[in-house]
């Protein structure tokens, strides 16, 4: 917003305030030289109400509004972009990775405002800060919350070193449409999934105490149901039922806000008929009054003044009142709470008390991250801040725990020591921008190894490797074909490194169609025709439509989007360090037409017929899939007993032993059966996973303990949870046994 904008609007809400302090009672406190709120050694929740009875009117809409700070930390244009800020403001979404600049409007809002709060400063910490790890949706096919937890951890350091205070993560919609473009920021297509790997972010993020160094701020988002957008076009209305609500979309959201989750952002689409920024159910009944979080809702980008389009406000001002009223504290980027909640109290239609309680969790937030006490970030220069040596080991690691290996004909992978000329063919092999993915925080390319460089570094005095670029990313250029032949024909083995380009997931990347451009297509055919041996390597922010292309190549890795050393962890699977473990944690579809397609469906009323007549009704890869380079024999799963009731744990056993020749890392996938009940259940649901190192010739034992309420009950549409006795399965890979609960 221009600076001569923001003055008509402070004198705007300076004359509104003035007309109202009749109506309102309000007591303008002067402020003494040690008012309570600056006291540390009060207790947090009368510090704020200390504050709160001090503050204007205009004062407090100002901590309910967040705007943006600068695209750069250019020394010639710091000082005008910090003039316009208000001291008063409540947050500013900070784009600028300098801790001085940051520590100087903090310093303007500390020491220039009359009550001297401090502001806090958000940023998109997505899936790292500087140090870029893989895509959450790559990080959920780990199946290892500790490395989720630890790679948060990471990117909280770095951006609390920058000045960040507060991201926009995790993301926790349940993804099961790939046309969606945010899949990517998604851990999957799973409730439970997406709740253990949400809480695993929120707790990396946030630690033992938001108060701590180096902690920031989590927001769960989008509340609730954004994912469900009709055909996966972003913004779009979402016809969530109350079943599908409570069943699939609440649990993740519930889960985080247990574990201690600073905020929560609304969704930009309208849920049946009610956005998700003014859906007093959701934001109200079901976040403040049954899960008890005391802290604040942030809307989405400019998403208040959205219901304007969406058809249920037909200004700003009805806009705001709607918002507000629902239970939405903060506005993002439109200034439609500044212009107007000043206006709607003087008439009466907002409640002041509406208005403190809003600020009051937002104040509450500061207290706990421990601004008005320590306001101040250290200023350290980059090379104490970010890329530490630490933080790069652990992006490689958490990369190669991400790459699924889908194909593996006639054992191909791990190459054999005596391939002695490789060729790396390509648009993604020698990339280091898309390699990163959407949403890569201050992310540098330079910083990024490319898959061509992590294979020369694992196999350069071991191999000669020849590097043909082939054909872009998309287009009708088929001239680098020819170089393409040639490195193929001097080689081996072909190790073919195709894929997305960024933008072509994460926010507003929508597609009708998930396969890869024909370009790239066409290059595969290509060099098929040549009958050697092919490794194709995928890097995408979503499943792909392989159809095509499948049968023709030898071995298939989807490497998703690694970020900074997906070259490395690449090239330890080729060559054998690592073991491939990870595991689809969504489905893979065979065609862009079986959109949406997921594991845990409902039984069908004919589940022979129905089906589509032009293709299969399966997958090209379940969920769960995951191949690797030893042999896993299951044993028989065990139980403590085969009838329980519903006070009872019943506890579940099976032994997996290594058979092959390589240590590996065996995830287990626990899914439970409700064949009959009042509500239909879906085929099957996951209830647990445990992931687990076992070496060649060794056994390890797997368990699960089943708590009937935790894990047979469901909900309703009204969020209620029933428990009925029956049969039950219980499933591991191919391996099933039924169990009974009696009353």
């Amino acid at each position: 917003m221009a600076l001569k904008s923001k003055i008509i609007i402070s004198v705007f809400l300076s004359l509104t305030y003035l007309s109202v302090i009749a109506q309102q009672k309000e007591v303008f406190y002067k402020v003494s030289e040690n008012p309570l709120y600056k006291n540390s050694s009060i207790p947090t929740e009368q510090r704020i109400e200390d504050l709160l009875q001090r503050m204007t009117l205009e004062e407090k809409v100002l901590q309910m509004t967040q705007w943006t700070y600068g695209t750069n930390a250019n020394e010639n244009n710091i000082e005008d972009k910090m003039n316009e800020v208000r001291p008063e403001i409540g947050s500013l979404l900070y784009r600028s990775d300098s801790p001085k600049f940051r520590n100087q409007i903090q310093k303007k809002a500390m020491e220039d405002s009359r009550l001297g709060i401090p502001i806090i400063f958000a940023f998109d910490v997505i899936h790292g800060y500087r140090t870029i790890f893989p895509i959450p949706l790559a990080q959920a096919c780990t199946w290892d919350t500790e490395l989720v937890k630890r790679s948060c951890a990471v990117a909280a350091k770095e951006s609390h070193s920058a000045g960040i205070d507060w991201t926009f993560s995790p993301m926790l919609d349940v993804a099961r449409d790939l046309r969606w473009g945010r899949v990517a920021e998604a851990y999957g297509e799973d409730p439970y999934a997406n709740s253990v790997f949400g809480v695993a972010a929120v707790q990396g993020y946030q630690g033992n105490s938001l108060a701590d160094k180096y902690t920031i701020a989590a927001c769960l988002k989008h509340y609730i149901g954004y994912s469900l957008s009709e055909g996966g076009r972003d913004y779009q209305y979402t016809d969530v039922s109350g079943q599908t609500l409570w069943e699939t979309f609440m649990p993740p959201f519930e889960a985080g806000i247990k574990a201690g989750a600073a905020t929560v952002m609304s969704g930009f689409n309208d849920i049946t008929g009610t956005p998700a920024t003014a859906n007093y159910y959701t934001l109200t009944d079901v976040l403040k009054n049954q899960w008890k979080h005391d802290g604040f809702v942030v809307s989405d980008w400019e998403s208040i003044e959205n219901l304007i389009p969406q058809g249920v406000a037909k200004d700003r001002k009805e806009a705001a009142y709607k918002c507000v009223m629902a239970g939405l504290e903060m506005d993002m980027k439109s200034d439609v709470y500044l212009e107007n909640l000043p206006l709607l109290v003087s008439e009466g239609k907002v409640p002041i008390e509406t208005i403190d309680e809003a600020v009051r969790r937002i104040l509450r937030l500061k207290f706990k991250l421990g601004l008005f006490d320590n306001p101040y970030v250290e200023e350290l220069p980059d090379n104490e801040r970010y890329l530490q040596p630490e933080f790069l080991e652990l992006a490689e690691n958490v990369a190669a725990e991400t790459m699924v290996l889908l194909k593996n004909e006639n054992s191909i992978l791990p190459l054999n020591r005596m391939v002695k000329n490789i060729a790396v063919i390509g648009p993604m092999a020698n990339d280091s921008l898309h390699i990163m993915g959407s949403w890569e925080g201050i992310g540098k390319s330079d910083d990024a190894e490319t898959l061509l460089e992590g294979i020369q570094k694992e196999f350069g005095n071991k191999a000669n490797i020849n590097y043909a670029k082939g054909c872009d990313f998309d287009g009708l250029d088929s001239l680098g074909f020819a170089k393409a032949r040639i490195a193929a024909e001097k080689s081996e083995i072909i190790i073919l490194c195709i894929g997305e380009k960024r933008q072509w997931s994460g926010e507003s990347g929508s597609r009708s169609n998930i396969s890869l451009p024909a370009i790239q297509e066409e290059l595969v055919a290509e060099l098929s025709n040549l009958n050697k041996p092919i490794v194709l390597v995928i890097s995408s922010g979503r499943p792909n439509e392989l159809s095509r292309i499948h049968s023709k190549v030898d071995a298939i890795i989807e490497i998703w989007q690694p970020g900074l050393r997906g070259g490395s962890a690449l090239a330890g699977i080729l060559s054998g360090r690592t073991n491939p473990s990870a595991k689809l944690a969504i489905t893979f579809p065979l065609t862009s037409g079986q959109q949406p397609m997921y594991y845990n469906r409902r039984q069908s009323s004919r589940p022979i017929y129905g089906q589509y007549r032009d293709v299969s009704k399966d997958p090209l890869y379940d969920f769960g899939h995951g191949l690797s380079f030893t042999e896993y024999k299951y044993g028989e799963i065990q139980l403590s007993d085969t009838i329980i009731d519903k006070s009872q744990t019943l506890i579940a056993e099976i032994e997996i032993e290594n058979t092959g020749k390589f240590d590996g890392k065996e995830t287990m996938l626990w899914f439970i059966s409700d064949p009959v009940a009042n509500i239909s259940r879906p085929i099957k649901e996951l209830k647990y996973f445990e992931k687990k190192s076992i070496k060649a010739g060794e056994k390890m034992v797997y368990s699960f303990e089943i708590v009937p309420e935790r894990d047979l009950s469901y909900p309703d549409n009204t969020g209620k949870r029933h428990l009925e006795a029956g049969d039950f399965y219980l499933q591991v890979g191919n391996k099933k046994v039924k169990f009974e609960l009696v009353d």
